[in-house]
């Protein structure tokens, strides 16, 4: 196995609070940081509900029993932002001190009264029209708190610290900028008085990054490189004799995991560049498709685990990474899992970034042009997709039974199962902590690729795509999948497919219970032990977003946002939706698909 392992914008204020806020809570050492590592309850105060991004509360009062009774408390409609066909709402809302926080496709911010569903204040970002750095669709997949601040990430590379009772802007930085084609999509990680964010742009020829903030002046206090530079840590897995390393990819798509008591921030990867020509970046191409730790306080490497060595089938690993305290054997682990385009789910020892569930290196085929990797890692297990085609879709043929890690050059194209849009992608897992299972949005879909080959280097055009090939779509049909894994041995708890791919993030709680959104509008809850389908509510336009719970007043509650998908041509939206057993709102009319615009 090979791994290394060492020791100006527009704001618009339409409301008050009210009441002060109350004190400060957030994580500033492994001490303070406790009430945020354990399961959220009255807040949903970070992206994925807790620092190890579990996406769970232990809340139970709406449970398997009753969650047929759940209704809308209320609905906001967020003005309009983010109906164009260009956006996609992926933002999963924060809650705090009684006050929801959500951003749109368009990078506007709102902040929104829990009790009465009022817009208290709007950030406008008022995007540049003519971005050119924008991949797949222009999200934004949320917001951070912190003190008395939310930090939003944009898709024009500035990181923006709001006052968080007035929304205006309190400092404003441009990370990156997006003539050099980053962006942001990913919620900011606020942690230690840092906001800590990764940057879009590996499609275009960048060179992924990571970068902390001073949350009090935005002043940059490191920078962690995805793609290492000549004399860095390996810098030997991409060619001595170009340059392609400075346009290497890693893209980092989402927010960080982290575990104070080691002091270590958490991410994966995207995959090389070009994406599909392996021919002039012979070599391992670290860290891309990658798990990578590294030192909260400093951005020093720790660790890193590749699960994809020299993609050539653009395998990124956009899934956010879950932190776990395994128990097996009488044992307690650190763990982490994160499950990629593969299909597989990784799950490592936290500490070390050594596999706890096994990891084969296996041969697998060749081909010349391409430079291909000699193995791949195969974890032990089940995995949550399939990872061959079984009959050969009409008018193709099948080299290889199409299964994964099939090679490809120009005039020799091919079939692959995972292709491009199968495996999980970015929408979020989530983890039940008392049941040990990790609940997984996937898609079984076959990609076709072609293109490669061609050995001589050549830069990114600005503001192109950095491909090197073609990918497409077969006419068999794009499924998606729902599944239940147990990560102690890496394998099945139950697994449904859908008619349609699975493109929503998932919530589970501790009634018993997993959420999660359908192409169509419906938000939908699951009976998390079996998987059996218990309720569902139209919202009226693409959920794709992970919803959020929380309990206000002796009552938990459910919020969900509802704004379509440019990649996947669902409904557009701008609908906040509150559910609890108290609501009376019944749901709302299914909204009309839309085209996915060109990108």
């Amino acid at each position: 196995m090979r791994r290394v392992v060492v020791a100006s914008s527009g704001v618009a204020l339409l409301g008050a609070f009210g009441a002060a806020f109350a004190a400060e809570r957030a994580p500033a050492s492994a001490a303070s940081s406790e009430p945020w590592i354990q399961p959220p309850v009255a807040d949903w105060p970070t992206n994925g509900g807790n620092l190890y991004n579990q996406r769970y509360s232990p809340l139970a009062r709406i449970s398997r029993d009753n969650v047929a009774k759940l209704k809308g408390v209320w609905e906001t409609r967020l003005r309009g932002s983010g109906l164009g066909l260009q956006y996609s709402g992926e933002a999963q809302p924060i809650v705090y001190d009684g006050v929801a926080y959500v951003s749109t496709g368009a990078d506007d911010v709102f902040a929104v009264s829990i009790d009465s569903g009022e817009i208290l204040w709007q950030y406008t970002a008022n995007l540049d029209p003519n971005l050119t750095s924008v991949c797949c669709g222009w999200a934004n997949r949320g917001v951070a708190v912190g003190r008395d601040r939310v930090f939003v990430g944009r898709l024009d590379g500035r990181l923006v610290a709001l006052d968080r009772a007035t929304g205006r802007p309190v400092w404003d930085v441009q990370a990156e900028r997006w003539q050099d084609n980053f962006s942001i999509t990913s919620a900011p990680l606020y942690y230690d008085g840092k906001v800590i964010t990764g940057f879009a742009g590996g499609d275009r020829g960048t060179r992924g990054r990571v970068k902390a903030y001073a949350a009090s002046d935005g002043k940059l206090l490191w920078t962690f490189y995805t793609i290492p530079g000549p004399g860095e840590l390996g810098a030997d897995s991409w060619p001595a004799s170009n340059d392609a390393w400075k346009y290497g990819g890693g893209s980092v798509w989402q927010t960080p995991a982290v575990d104070p008591e080691l002091g270590l921030v958490y991410f994966s990867t995207g995959n090389p560049g070009p994406d599909y020509n392996g021919a002039f970046r012979a070599g391992d191409n670290l860290y891309t498709a990658s798990i990578v730790a590294i030192d909260a306080a400093t951005g020093r490497y720790r660790w890193h685990f590749q699960q994809v060595h020299h993609d050539l089938w653009d395998y990124d690993a956009t899934n956010p990474v879950v932190l776990m305290d395994l128990r097996a054997d009488g044992k307690t682990r650190k763990a982490l899992a994160e499950v990629g385009k593969t299909g597989w789910a990784y799950i490592l020892d936290r500490a070390t970034g050594v596999p706890i569930v096994g990891v084969d290196e296996r041969a697998v085929p060749q081909l010349a042009a391409q430079a291909t990797a000699a193995t791949q890692p195969f974890p032990r297990g089940e995995p949550v997709v399939p990872q061959f085609v079984e009959i050969a879709p009409e008018g193709y043929e099948l080299v290889n039974d199409g299964r994964i890690f099939t090679p490809f050059t120009e005039g020799s194209p091919a079939l692959a199962n995972p292709g491009i849009w199968g495996g999980a992608n970015w929408p979020p897992s989530s983890y039940d902590p008392v049941q040990q299972t990790l609940f997984v949005c996937a898609s079984s879909v076959v990609g076709q690729y072609t293109g490669g080959g061609d050995p001589k280097f050549e830069a990114p055009a600005p503001g192109q795509r950095y491909l090197g090939g073609v990918t497409a779509v077969t006419r068999l049909p794009r499924m998606g999948i729902f599944a239940a894994l147990d990560p102690t041995t890496n394998t099945l708890r139950w697994r449904f497919q859908w008619p349609e791919q699975c493109l929503s993030g998932s919530l589970a709680t501790g009634g018993g219970l997993v959420f999660v959104g359908r192409n169509d509008g419906r938000l939908t809850a699951l009976d998390s032990a079996s998987g059996k389908p218990l309720w569902e509510f139209q919202t009226g336009a693409g959920m794709h977003a992970a919803a959020s719970t929380f309990e206000r007043a002796g009552k938990q509650y459910v919020l969900a946002y509802a704004g379509g998908n440019a990649l996947i041509g669902s409904a557009r939206g701008d609908r906040l939706w509150l559910f609890g057993l108290d609501g009376t709102l019944p749901p709302g009319q299914p909204g009309m698909p839309a085209r996915r615009p060109a990108d």
